[in-house]
């Protein structure tokens, strides 16, 4: 009798990163930061106005997100200290590595919080746990300098090491901030996958009213159209933020009497004749289209660029 063998082997995972992955997914549903989360984020968007201040937090002016890129200045100068720890002789060089990450910080805090405030409330749960892990990391490492400073070498290294650790944690966090929940990626659809070359009908211009936006689709995506008297406007719906539905959203002018429009759900704005990012928090410009409209009525549509 043949002895079976079985061509599929159960593949083991290692426990300790499938339960460090469930644990931090399991703070995407924890109900119980969200009254925390309420009064914080309220309190945020009190405080931080649109306009230039809250779009350079943001990193409008930039075209990306400006906060994940400044974390690598406390992290690293930290991790720098934490290193020259181990050495002999390097004493100085630790404390001013530990002072300037502490300078470091007070940016990377200020364009966090806005960012945060502008959150899905599953993204804002890590979020505010990841903030939390970092407020620790700063609190010690304020103490390791201190410690330093007064000559306290040895309570200054222990410091700086239980700094790191918190460090570590809330820095594997914003990972999963950043690469699990997309929080900082660009969400909108992106026509060079999804839209091949040349013109494509998308509806009759008859069917589109005057300075009221609408949703048309083409192919796999859907698409933001504004028509103002004999110009229309098109756009991809999904907004590069965190994916809100533009079609939903407020159409205004801006400075220069350009159409624009602001997204309903966290009232990023975008000027609808290219896309271009107006104000925050999107950082991304809203892939746009040309337009044309044939003999017979037709619209057609093609990516913009």
């Amino acid at each position: 009798m043949e002895r079976r063998t079985n061509i599929f082997r159960r593949m083991s995972r290692p426990q300790g990163s499938t339960r460090l992955a469930d644990a931090t997914e399991g703070l995407e549903h924890a109900r119980g930061l969200d009254r925390t989360i309420r009064v914080l984020s309220t309190a945020v968007r009190r405080t931080l106005r649109p306009g230039p201040v809250k779009d350079a937090l943001h990193g409008v002016p930039v075209g990306h997100p400006a906060h994940p890129p400044l974390t690598d200045v406390p992290m690293g100068l930290w991790m720098s200290a934490a290193v020259l720890d181990l050495m002999p002789g390097t004493r100085r060089a630790s404390q001013a590595l530990v002072a300037a990450g502490l300078a470091g910080a007070v940016p990377t805090v200020l364009t966090g919080i806005a960012d945060w405030a502008a959150m899905h409330r599953e993204q804002q749960r890590v979020g505010l746990v990841h903030a939390a892990g970092m407020a620790t990391a700063s609190t010690l490492y304020s103490a390791s300098f201190m410690a330093r400073y007064q000559g306290r070498d040895a309570a200054g290294r222990a410091f700086g090491f239980a700094g790191l650790t918190a460090l570590l944690a809330g820095g594997y966090l914003g990972g999963h901030l950043a690469f699990r929940q997309a929080a900082g990626a660009s969400h909108a659809d992106q026509t060079a996958h999804l839209v091949a070359l040349g013109w494509h009908d998308l509806c009759s211009t008859e069917e589109l009213p005057d300075g009221w936006p609408v949703h048309r689709r083409l192919g796999y995506i859907g698409l933001f159209v504004l028509r103002t008297g004999d110009d229309v406007h098109v756009l991809t719906d999904r907004c590069s933020h965190l994916a809100g539905p533009l079609h939903q959203g407020r159409v205004v002018t801006d400075d220069n009497a350009d159409a624009c429009v602001i997204c309903p759900w966290h009232g990023s704005t975008f000027r609808v004749r290219d896309g271009a990012v107006v104000h925050g928090p999107a950082t991304a410009r809203q892939p746009a289209f040309e337009t044309r409209v044939t003999d017979e009525g037709i619209l057609q549509v093609r990516p913009l660029g």
